[in-house]
């Protein structure tokens, strides 16, 4: 397997990432273990889940999956916060309540001290970003996380978060996780790849391109395959 850079981080990581948004629904805990320990026996080293998926019992299938392997250091583990979580006004969205929460939450069902990269799922237009980096700072702080990403966000979110990390000597991100294609259900995403350059150097953010948002346009009547896995 080639391993490569993940971003600015010095990690290393599969060209392929392991998605896990149907473990736990159409695919079943069995079947769901077994393409885990597939996946990472044939040097895959990333794998993407997210609190949500399926109730969070997705997490929990990759927690098994990773004691039942015993080779957690082997993994680089994603998962991500934002969805709604419960019927609360506060069980959604990136708050410091909602985020420290379900991390919590989250690395109890991955049975994890550590989770490698912490994504936020969606981006907010209410909350202030430094609000949510504060928070997100403080798990990699605390020894809780290792690096944070987003998902679907805006280039210029992504730039203006960068920024107000720089300026508060806060902890940035380092991945986006776009739609592939391009294009989904609310629209064109635009790309991180054109995101302006800071300071004469590469902003460093490590794009993980998933197939899910295009996947319903591409079933049933439709022969084309689904390509890569949905994360």
């Amino acid at each position: 397997m080639e391993y490569r850079p993940f971003g600015r981080t010095g990690v290393m990581v599969s060209p392929l990432c392991l998605g896990t948004l149907n473990f736990g629904g159409p695919t079943d805990e069995r079947e769901s273990l077994a393409i885990i320990e597939k996946a990472v026996a044939g040097g895959i080293n990333c794998i993407d889940t997210a609190n949500t998926y399926n109730k969070g019992e997705t997490e929990r299938i990759v927690g098994r999956a990773l004691k039942r392997m015993g080779n957690r250091d082997r993994v680089f583990l994603a998962t991500k916060v934002f969805n709604t979580t419960g019927d609360g006004p506060n069980d959604r969205g990136v708050s410091r309540l909602h985020i420290l929460r379900e991390c919590e939450n989250s690395l109890r069902r991955l049975q994890v001290e550590c989770i490698d990269l912490y994504q936020l799922h969606r981006p907010s237009f209410e909350v202030p970003p430094d609000e949510t980096l504060r928070a997100l700072d403080d798990l990699v702080r605390a020894g809780k996380v290792r690096y944070i990403g987003t998902s679907t966000f805006p280039a210029w979110k992504i730039m203006e978060a960068i920024a107000i990390s720089e300026r508060l000597g806060l902890n940035r991100y380092v991945s986006e996780q776009p739609p592939w294609p391009r294009v989904s259900w609310r629209g064109a995403t635009p790309s991180t790849a054109r995101c302006p350059r800071e300071a004469g150097a590469p902003a460093g953010i490590r794009s993980i391109p998933t197939a899910s948002p295009a996947r319903a346009r591409w079933s049933g009547s439709n022969s084309r395959p689904t390509p890569g896995a949905a994360a």
